[in-house]
């Protein structure tokens, strides 16, 4: 599996709220964080308890890949994010980096 089909079906996970599928395509020690900032997400574990504690409070919750481009270990989506079915979405550009198969790092630009 490419890199770039990889990073579309974690969105698949993260779309039917499954924190350990998507976790499974990361890294021991992955992380989701700002662009070039703070982790959010610091491991698969820390990275499960936040999905799913973000799945509690928006179960409606759901990203579409508007635009997206593999570069050799990069990803970038240009995600649209819902939080429910009657929010307003929001675009971020995220930046999956890959170490062999597996996701290390997610990157947000909002």
């Amino acid at each position: 599996m490419s890199n770039l089909e990889t990073a579309r079906q974690m969105i698949a996970h993260y779309n039917a709220q499954d924190a350990d599928a998507y976790v499974a395509l990361m890294t021991g020690d992955a992380c989701e964080a700002g662009y070039r900032g703070a982790v959010v997400r610091d491991g698969k574990e820390g990275t499960r308890q936040g999905l799913n504690t973000m799945f509690a409070e928006f179960p409606e919750n759901r990203a579409e890949v508007i635009w997206s481009q593999e570069l050799g270990n990069y990803v970038v989506f240009h995600e649209r994010v819902w939080r429910s079915a009657a929010s307003e979405p929001f675009d971020v550009v995220a930046v999956y980096t890959f170490e062999g198969d597996k996701c290390a790092r997610v990157e947000f630009i909002r």
